[in-house]
């Protein structure tokens, strides 16, 4: 069943630009014209007609009169003046003492009535022809009359189908001024206007009128495609359906619904109605032009001159002759030496009704064409036509070199899709016996390529797959090569297999020697090694590695060894780890080992992440991205982690519209993890601000054992969700589910269990006091038990630099004030004595103004405002709660708002101006002379998180949207000495 949406989407602009111009709204400046006529031009389906639907029912809001009349597709049958007829109808029912009135002054309007335009055995006056000049200016009182009443609103649809009469009459009203508010609206399907039609000349005549406007209505941008699409199926779909929606559509809204509405259905066909719309304009197609489009159907979306000229075969004259007629019935557009279709689903309709064997015969011809070298094209075009006309060998070849083009030229994605292509063919036994490929060599091409396009799973699945495929005599080398693929691409992923253990047997079977491949295989081994923390192991095969590598002169293995060297560095000072890496990605970088270079930078940009130095992390992040992005593999590894991690590098300093920007993103669209590794982030900052992401964030469930990181944020976002409905079981729940995943696949004691464990017993501290007895005591229970699992974590904790960073160091007291709390909440005898509950909450706000994760820092200053004002200190409860208050409007964080509201007292003004504490005041003054955060810390010896949270807080209290404003508003309120 076609989906239609009855809103209106992404027209907004086009609505205003209408309205305006017909005089229905007041233009931006403010004035209104007294009537207009517009000229609406855009392909079919684009949505001229429901823009007419909507600025008729904003012309009734704003009450006008409007009727309209409609051309109808009759041929050389058309019945002249039919549209008038329509209006004249509606008029006569709405107003029928006007309609009567101007007939008796003007009898030839009798002669546009319905009633008497129907087939009748009468004859007599209806026969005699009418004076046209009297019908015309009939129709022009008619409207004049009708606007006496009320603004006029005329609307003319499908002028394309217009006959000559109606052509005639729009162009005698156009031309013609009213004294009274008519306004005139003609709508036409631009794409029907082939050089020869008759409206195409009377357009161009009409526009040179004055006060007639043409509005020519463009497709759809991508965004407003995906919001129409999301109106259409409130349930959404898949990136991948709502993708090719997108690129095939090409932004026309009835191309949308009908596509939407096949969404469910296998294959990427066009829907037979919407075929069958398309197919009519071949309808108006000689033999020749139909010939010429059918042939072009079979290149895809464009084709050269000389192509066509191999492929169709038609002598030149004639292929002249149906190229020309193609090009102006408008199925065919030339751009240069190629020919496109005007709407590219055209094409797959056309391809799509091509007889069997007439596609073989087709794309055997292109084959031929391009290999013989009688017209040029790429290895993918050669690949694709072979394949598609049985040539299956020589589609081998080409596919192979295709992803050989690709993969030189940046373009991943491609270069996997060709080399699967050859992959698929080689499964034939016979023909991978007989082709002159290393099998070997192309299934580590292909997984490279699956792992740079982001998809290091299917890397693995598909090197799993050929090695099951191997003949029991194949040779070692071929089974280390992909052994040596396989554990590289699963050392990206989370999975409970050991990439250590392939990586050793990968080495195991490399021959000895100087041997290029055993020059790879020690350098991943020491790579995984690295990432599990077997840091002597990995120093001594990364050693190896590079001094096989220099030997071989193989620049960029030797920098892929130096980097795995460089990270090792992290057992000692930072300083020298940033600088091992510093000078391993200015190598790779020189010797363009990109991949060695990106995963540099990442660990660099970690390195400062860690130590809570965000402003660095960020630029070392930002590179990582741009090189990437340069390279053409956005979703490479560390290309990816990079952006993910500098988005939650800006979500932690509450800089949420950095967030989103970071994160949306469509060209290219990411592959599955990195998409539901993103979507996280944007239910942080959706569920801070008070929407229900529930329904989002359990839709990520599958994902859990596919990437940790999503685990833990969406288990998060699970459990602040429970928390609000007032369920601390199903809190619990999650959080023992996400602890059986992460387990599985990395350990029990994973570092972000601390942060699991204090969600959940948040979750748990706030229904406590709607509890009985009984069930306080289980779920007390249940708190120690959590609070024990993160100590635990703390007790466990391993790090070569024996660093426990300030995001560590904050929620491991995050743990224990929110301990304390569900255990004072709980009562009896394991509460807390009160100074230690305030004391903890107050380090716990301390060393969150240290890590400076802005939200966090205001929802435990909220916390704590709750406890001070419940244990009687108001005044130190509304001078946190103020704090944390400036955060939450700052940031719209509208449920921190509501605790605060809860917990009672509305912000206060201090006797000091504008409330501003010694330490922002000091701040504020350095900020007005143009110190940046940094420049800020170094001065006053406080870490630039903190000057951050202050800087926050300032622009809250002051109300400013930035610094310079904020210096501003100081400066005229004399807060500055």
């Amino acid at each position: 069943m076609t989906h239609a949406s009855t809103t209106l989407v992404g027209r907004d602009a086009e609505l205003r630009q209408i309205a305006s111009s017909l005089g229905v709204r007041p233009a931006a400046d403010g004035t209104r014209r007294d009537g207009g006529t517009v000229l609406l031009s855009g392909d079919a389906g684009v949505g001229k007609t429901r823009l007419l639907l909507e600025l008729r029912d904003l012309a009734v809001a704003e009450g006008w009169h409007v009727v309209a009349g409609h051309c109808l597709d009759f041929g050389d049958s058309a019945l002249p003046y039919l549209p008038f007829s329509e209006v004249l109808g509606r008029l006569a029912l709405d107003l029928p003492d006007v309609v009567g009135a101007v007939a008796a002054v003007h009898p030839s309007l009798a002669r546009l009535q319905p009633g008497r335009r129907v087939l009748s055995a009468s004859s007599g006056d209806d026969t005699q022809s009418l004076d046209r000049s009297d019908l015309f200016g009939a129709v022009h009182a008619m409207l004049e009359a009708a606007a006496e009443r009320r603004p006029l609103l005329l609307v003319i649809e499908d002028a394309h189908w217009a006959d000559r009469s109606t052509r005639d009459m729009l162009g005698f009203l156009f031309s013609r001024e009213f004294e009274g508010p008519v306004a005139i609206v003609a709508s036409y399907r631009s794409d029907d206007l082939h050089r020869r039609h008759p409206l195409r000349r009377q357009v161009a005549e009409w526009s040179r009128l004055r006060g007639v406007d043409r509005m020519a209505l463009a497709p759809l941008p991508d965004d407003a495609v995906r919001a129409l699409v999301a109106e259409l199926v409130p349930g959404g779909l898949s990136e991948a359906e709502l993708g090719d929606i997108v690129a095939r559509a090409e932004g026309n809204a009835f191309f949308v619904e009908e596509l939407t509405s096949a969404a469910s259905l296998p294959g990427s066909w066009v829907p037979a109605d919407l075929a069958d719309v398309l197919l009519v304009r071949l309808d108006r197609l000689d033999d020749n032009a139909r010939q010429v489009v059918r042939a072009a159907s079979a290149s895809g979306r464009k084709v050269a001159h000389e192509m066509l000229e191999a492929a169709s075969g038609l002598a030149p004259v004639a292929l002249d002759e149906g190229l020309r007629r193609a090009v102006e019935m408008n199925v065919l557009v030339a751009d240069g030496d190629h020919y496109s279709f005007r709407h590219a689903l055209l094409g797959e309709a056309v391809y799509d009704d091509l007889l069997p064997g007439e596609r073989v015969r087709l794309h055997r011809q292109y084959a031929v064409a391009l290999s013989e070298g009688r017209a040029r094209g790429t290895a993918a075009e050669l690949a694709r036509h072979a394949r598609l006309a049985n040539d299956l060998d020589t589609a081998l070849s080409a596919s192979v070199r295709a992803g050989d083009e690709a993969s030189t030229v940046g373009g991943p994605d491609e270069a996997a899709y060709h080399y699967q292509q050859a992959l698929e063919l080689l499964a034939d036994p016979e023909r991978c016996a007989g082709a002159d490929v290393d099998l070997s060599k192309l299934v580590v091409a292909t997984a490279d390529a699956l792992t740079a396009s982001g998809d290091p799973e299917r890397a693995v699945a598909v090197i799993q797959e050929q090695l099951d495929r191997l003949p029991a005599e194949a040779s070692d080398v071929w089974r280390a090569r992909m052994l040596t693929a396989q554990a590289n691409a699963l050392y990206v992923t989370d999975s409970a297999e050991d990439p250590a253990d392939l990586s050793s047997r990968a080495l195991q079977l490399a021959p000895e020697g100087e041997s290029p491949l055993r020059a790879r295989a020690l350098a991943t081994h020491a790579r995984i090694l690295a990432s599990w923390g077997r840091f002597d192991e990995a120093q001594t095969f990364a050693m190896d590695a590079l001094a096989l590598a220099e030997r071989l002169d193989l620049n960029e293995l030797a920098s892929d060894a130096i980097t795995t060297l460089g990270g090792l560095k992290k057992a000692g000072p930072k300083e020298g780890l940033r600088a091992a890496l510093g000078d391993a990605v200015v190598r790779a970088e020189r010797v363009g080992a990109i991949h060695a270079e990106l995963r540099g930078r990442f660990f660099l940009g970690r390195s400062y992440e860690d130590w809570g130095e965000f402003d660095d992390a960020i630029r070392w992040f930002s590179t990582a991205i741009d090189r990437a992005e340069a390279a053409g593999i956005p979703w490479a590894p560390y290309a990816f982690e990079s952006r993910w991690q500098q988005a939650l590098v800006h979500f932690y300093r509450g800089e949420w519209d950095d967030v989103l920007r970071l994160i949306q993103v469509s060209d290219p669209p990411p592959p599955p993890i990195p998409r539901a590794l993103m979507l996280p982030l944007r239910l942080h900052i959706e569920q801070a601000r008070g929407a229900d992401v529930e329904r989002e964030v359990r839709a990520l469930r599958p994902f859990w054992p596919r990437e940790g990181s999503i685990a833990i944020h969406a288990a998060e976002l699970e459990i602040t969700a429970a928390s609000r409905r007032g369920d601390p079981a199903a809190a619990l729940g999650v959080y023992a589910d996400a602890v059986a995943v992460l387990s599985g696949i990395w350990h029990p004691w994973f570092s972000a269990r601390i942060r699991l464990a204090a969600a959940a017993i948040a979750a748990v501290s706030a229904s406590m006091p709607r509890m009985s007895t009984a069930e306080r005591s289980d779920h007390r229970a249940a708190v120690d038990r959590l609070c024990a699992d993160g100590h635990h974590v703390l007790d466990r904790y391993t790090d070569p630099s024996g660093h426990w960073g300030p995001e560590g160091r904050a929620w491991m007291k995050r743990l224990d004030a929110e301990t304390l709390r569900a255990r004072w909440r709980a009562g009896g005898d394991g509460a807390p004595p009160l100074d230690v509950l305030v004391d903890t909450w107050r380090e716990a706000v301390v060393l969150f103004e240290d890590f400076g994760h802005v939200h966090e820092l205001a929802a435990v200053r909220v916390g704590l405002a709750g406890i001070l004002r419940a244990t009687g200190d108001v005044a130190g409860a509304r001078e946190v709660g103020d704090l944390a208050r400036a955060t939450a409007h700052a940031l719209g964080a509208r449920p921190l708002l509501d605790e605060l509201r809860a917990i009672g007292g509305a912000a206060q003004r201090s006797a000091a101006p504008d409330a501003l504490t010694a330490r922002e005041r000091e701040i504020l003054a350095l900020v007005a002379d143009g110190r940046s955060n940094g420049e800020v810390a170094k001065q006053l010896f406080i870490s630039t998180k903190t000057v951050s949270v202050h800087v926050s807080n300032i622009l809250g209290k002051l109300g400013a949207s930035g610094r310079t404003e904020a210096a501003a508003i100081a400066r005229r309120r004399g807060l500055l000495d």
